[in-house]
């Protein structure tokens, strides 16, 4: 067998393995057809040298919210000054304000103000990312979001994967949770499932967003249009909504789980449900209580990190500084935190058959790093090392 492309005098980290100090990777019509030692390899049309770069996997940006119109910079004024982000929650502030703002955008204009954060993460390695919806809050404005993500994943060489978030908050003038959580039920995921908008459902379960019961409806609907489903989770309170997902609807991921508590531990790992921490939403609105790490740990539960980039909670564009603070504020190892983003992002997105890690047979995604270890990508604070990146066999 011959291949299109063989990057030779790699450090490989495959995601799989240990580190290979003399790897290659050779692809064929896109994806991987072998990864290991140089002594090893096929012959290939092309040879690129990596001149004993590090070269991982491309990195998997799980749970973002890029899609979306104007800032909260004042709001975060305001927590600053005093008010927690419930306060500015419950005040009308929050989630709502964005709502608004997305609603006056058009699509061209959601996409317009959304490249320059994907820009800055595909700049970072990132070669799969998960767009939310979340901040139309009706099916009409829901649906535009989703189709603003697609083109997102036409416009840039990247991989894009959306998940309908109708359960975020309450819309502006709505009071009647029940309501509008059957508005979600029974419009807006019909409305976005009809027109392939969808790959996954997320809800956000808490105190100032929706109660278990109303999750579990609006999951029971995803499962009968055969979505997937992820979970927004204790993140301010235990309310065992991450339980409920996993346990009940084998949810891909349950993420935020600052609260989470050890019986819901259990379930994730039970369910083979994947913990997602959020450490920049951790930082931006200063939480204090940090995830059950040690716990995920003894029960084997995947973990993967993510930035959350969202205008509120976490205005964070970069990949490399979600590591940093994964290892920072949770006390992950810098491998855990690699993998983070990498094999166990895939898994959280239901992709790790085919992104995740590098092995014969996946998408050739890659990021050559001008670094040698693979801590150094968690080491650094605000500095990029990147030297390529390779998407789909592409560079």
């Amino acid at each position: 067998m011959t291949a299109d492309v063989l990057w030779t005098h790699a450090r490989l980290w495959t995601a799989a393995g240990p580190l290979i100090s003399d790897g290659v990777v050779a692809a064929k019509d896109g994806r991987i057809v072998f990864a290991g030692p140089a002594s090893d390899a096929p012959a290939a049309a092309r040879v690129i040298d990596c001149g004993g770069r590090l070269v991982t996997p491309g990195l998997v940006d799980c749970h973002t919210h890029i899609v979306h119109a104007g800032n909260r910079a004042d709001e975060w004024r305001m927590r600053l000054e005093g008010a927690t982000y419930e306060e500015v929650a419950r005040a009308g502030g929050g989630i709502v304000s964005t709502v608004k703002n997305v609603r006056a955008a058009s699509e061209d204009e959601l996409v317009r103000q959304s490249l320059p954060r994907l820009d800055a993460l595909i700049g970072e390695g990132v070669t799969t990312i998960e767009i939310k919806s979340g901040y139309g809050l009706d099916a009409e404005n829901e649906t535009k979001m989703l189709r603003a993500a697609r083109r997102l994943g036409r416009e840039r060489p990247v991989t894009v994967t959306t998940t309908h978030l109708g359960a975020h908050a309450m819309p502006p003038g709505q009071t009647d949770k029940d309501a509008y959580i059957a508005d979600v039920v029974e419009r807006q995921l019909p409305a976005a499932h009809a027109e392939g908008l969808a790959d996954a459902v997320d809800a956000f379960t808490e105190g100032i967003a929706f109660s278990v019961e109303q999750t579990r409806r609006v999951f029971a609907k995803a499962k009968s249009l055969g979505l997937p489903v992820k979970i927004h989770a204790e993140q301010l309170s235990n309310l065992g909504g991450a339980a409920m997902a996993a346990s009940e609807f084998g949810a891909l991921s349950a993420d935020h789980i600052e609260y989470l508590d050890e019986a819901g531990v259990v379930a994730l790992a039970k369910a083979g449900t994947v913990a997602v921490l959020l450490p920049g939403a951790f930082y931006f609105i200063k939480e204090t209580k940090k995830p059950p790490v040690d716990l995920l740990r003894k029960a084997r539960v995947p973990i993967a990190v993510s930035t959350d980039c969202n205008p509120g909670s976490s205005p964070l564009t970069s990949a490399l500084l979600a590591l940093n603070m994964a290892c920072t504020f949770f006390a992950l190892t810098p491998e855990e935190a690699l993998l983070g983003v990498t094999k166990n992002a895939a898994k959280a997105l239901g992709r790790d058959t085919d992104i995740g890690t590098i092995e014969a047979g996946k998408s050739c995604d890659l990021a050559i790093w001008n670094a040698e270890a693979p801590a150094e990508l968690a080491y650094r604070i605000g500095f990029n090392p990147l030297h390529s990146r390779v998407w789909r066999g592409n560079v």
